[in-house]
């Protein structure tokens, strides 16, 4: 494969997906008001400032807080705004702006990181472009409400397309690694050396099984490149535990001498990907966490870069600076009398800009020292590129949740840092959900598995991520697969295993025929509880989806509104959901999941006040977590038998192996199964091996107001 061809085609598809994620944001701000920015998750109007502070980097924490004459009880109405979340703090426009005056407002806000949301307060890390700028004395000195709105990532993209550039050159100057050459196909990896699967090994982990043992063996003989395939529940992050150990506490070599530890990078699609791996970590390791602490979990963050270098020795010297700017930052925020004006006020903030200037310059020194006394960091894979770490040289790069992850961020971490890395291993399963892509030039029409067509081939979706190509690439041989999974019972397993993993999977003995019933507290058994799997056929076309939005509303309205719900069918989920909580199933044990974000507003509507700890999510914001039961609503049920969504047999997958043990399917058999190969086939399973009903619509009727207290 040709590199600068890939680079290339890289760059005009991720040009593509920026275009359409900015497109997205801006139309939806710029169209929709206020009010329906809030209700889509995307703003939190009527704040006022309450404080500001030093936060890492020399960052200031901007804290807001409602305006009491809007907000009695002094919470923040529900929003959608999250920690980790990029967002513009700016003045909030009165309802009879024009749009020239929306956009000054717009220009004149500050961006940053949401740091923490509480109930009555909403922390901003504010970035240092808009701090050193002045943009929060502009913000602040307004005197009117704020208000907080959410903006697409831009910096993630340019962190990819740098890297691509990287690439890029690479390929036309004929240069590159030796890892680099296997990656693309110019030479085919080193041949393991013999009877490595016999060495001795003292492992760490006593309770590993033999796929998860064979899969480390497999990935520390391998010179270059080594794929671990971890199906649902089959312990990937265990196994990846064990590797990490091994790799920076190695056992002598066979003459004695002791070998060199490794210095070990290792990255995930996403923070919750790494903390999972930094909270498993042995506490005595030397491990860093890098990341906006806004992203950590509360867990990480005595291991984070920011507690790190606090604690450390030349870190007290930084805390002097901080609190030097934290006392300056109080004075120029003083109200009323007390408050700094005119030329004052211009060099108090003149100040503050030179002793940021001073704190990271000391704090860059103490990252340095704390990085490199570290012999695991942990980062995002776009925090890879991150500047603590550019100049450090990692020998073994560990991705997580690679098939998660585009093939552009998986580069991050092999071409930012300094060089010299000898070996990529990339854990994570084709089988589930792929990086969501927005952008019709990035991603599939009918998307199955995100194989190109031929190894040699440059993929030309976003979708084909670098543990698939490489699989394409050199087959079966780089890969090592996890068969033993500790999640489902066994006829939950049965299709998934049989369809997508060559019939390969093993329940293990603990799980295997476990239920509801045999959960670690009292459940009475029914007819819901002592069965593995349910299927709620609704065919017969009683239990009809319902099309949200109307095709002549706006573009951003129709951006903003969901496509697709059933009424019908919400209710029997509701209804299943409470028989099993009758039963004596505990709310937090119950999970509800379907495809389409309007059937999750309609569902919790009915579930919020009766049973307010039972979840309910869309299955792609579910990938990678587990419930001891679910149930899935299909939700289409129409007259063309048309599917959507459920095309894509990963996003199936992914539904069914989160339920532990209990699975049930509320669907349309008449519907799904109409779609020929993978639907037609689970469709044709759940009637031969579940407990198989079909409701009557009256019956649901009668059951719902006699059993459900709920508000339509």
């Amino acid at each position: 494969m040709d590199i600068a061809d890939f680079s290339t085609t890289q760059l005009a598809l991720l040009t593509a997906e920026r275009n359409a994620d900015i497109t997205q944001q801006t139309t939806l701000i710029s169209q929709l008001p206020p009010t329906a920015l809030v209700r889509h998750g995307l703003a939190i109007t009527n704040l006022l400032p309450a404080s500001q502070r030093t936060g890492f980097g020399g960052r200031t924490i901007l804290e807001l807080e409602p305006d009491n004459a809007i907000v009695s009880d002094g919470k923040i109405p529900p929003h959608g705004v999250r920690q980790g979340d990029i967002v513009r703090v700016e003045v909030q426009p009165g309802g009879s702006a024009t749009k020239k005056e929306k956009s000054e407002l717009s220009d004149n806000g500050v961006e940053g990181v949401v740091h923490r949301v509480f109930e009555g307060r909403i922390a901003v890390s504010v970035s240092p472009k808009s701090d050193d700028g002045g943009g929060v004395d502009r913000v602040l000195t307004a005197g009117k409400r704020l208000w907080v709105v959410k903006l697409a990532n831009e910096v993630t993209f340019s962190r990819m397309e740098k890297t691509m550039g990287l690439l890029k050159g690479i390929g036309e100057s004929g240069g590159g690694s030796g890892l680099v050459d296997v990656l693309f196909g110019r030479r085919t990896p080193a041949v393991l050396k013999s009877g490595y699967e016999r060495e001795d090994i003292s492992w760490f982990d006593g309770g590993l099984n033999d796929s998860q043992k064979e899969a480390v063996r497999f990935a520390l003989a391998s010179p270059e490149v080594a794929l671990i395939h971890g199906p649902p529940g089959t312990g990937k992050t265990q196994t990846l535990l064990e590797l990490i150990l091994q790799l920076v506490t190695p056992p002598p070599s066979s003459s004695g001498e002791p070998a060199t530890p490794k210095k070990i990078l290792v990255c995930g699609p996403s923070n919750i990907s790494v903390d999972n791996i930094v909270l498993r970590l042995p506490a005595a390791l030397p491990i860093i966490r890098l990341g906006h602490p806004a992203r950590l979990l509360p867990r990480v963050l005595e291991r984070s870069l920011d507690a790190l270098t606090r604690t450390s020795e030349a870190g007290e010297i930084v805390s002097d600076v901080r609190r030097e700017m934290d006392d300056l930052l109080s004075k120029l925020n003083a109200a009323g009398k007390s408050r700094i004006k005119g030329k004052a006020r211009k060099d108090g903030w003149s100040q503050v800009r030179d002793l940021r200037g001073e704190y990271r310059r000391r704090e860059d020194k103490c990252v340095t020292e704390v990085v490199r006394g570290s012999k695991v960091v942990l980062c995002t894979l776009h925090g890879a590129g991150s500047r603590q770490i550019l100049s450090e040289r990692f020998d073994v790069v560990i991705i997580d949740e690679g098939s998660q992850a585009l093939e552009a961020q998986c580069w991050i971490p092999l071409l930012m840092t300094r060089g010299g890395v000898q070996k990529l291993v990339i854990a994570g399963d084709p089988m589930q959900l792929p990086p969501t892509i927005k952008s019709v030039t990035g991603s599939m029409s009918a998307p199955v598995l995100d194989k190109p067509a031929h190894k040699t081939e440059v993929p030309d979706s976003l979708e084909v991520t670098l543990f698939s190509r490489l699989l394409t690439l050199h087959g079966e041989g780089i890969k090592r697969l996890l068969n033993t999974q500790y999640r489902m019972h066994a006829d939950i397993m049965a299709f998934p295993s049989k369809e997508l993993y060559g019939g390969l999977l093993i329940a293990h003995e603990s799980v295997k025929e476990h239920l509801l019933t045999t959960l670690p507290y009292e459940v009475q058994e029914t007819e819901d509880t002592a069965a593995p799997v349910v299927f709620i056929d609704t065919q017969g076309g009683e239990f009809p989806e319902d099309v949200a939005g109307d095709p002549v509303k706006s573009k951003a309205v129709a951006l903003a509104s969901e496509s697709r719900s059933n009424l019908l069918e919400a209710r029997l989920v509701a209804l299943h959901v409470k028989a099993l909580i009758d039963a004596g199933v505990r709310e937090g044990d119950v999970g509800v999941l379907t495809p389409y974000n309007a059937q999750v507003a309609l569902i919790s509507k009915f579930l919020r006040e009766a049973y307010p700890g039972v979840e309910v999510n869309s299955v792609d914001s579910f990938q990678g977590r587990e419930k001891e039961a679910v149930v899935i609503s299909l939700v289409r049920s129409n007259e063309k038998r048309e599917t959507g969504f459920l095309k894509d047999v990963r996003r199936i997958n992914v539904a069914v192996t989160r339920a532990r043990r209990h699975l049930c399917v509320v669907g349309d058999s008449e519907t799904v199964g109409r779609e020929r190969g993978f639907l037609r086939r689970w469709m044709e399973w759940l009637g031969d091996e579940a407990v198989v009903r079909y409701p009557d619509v009256g019956d649901v009727l009668g059951g719902w107001v006699a059993g459900l207290n709920v508000v339509e």
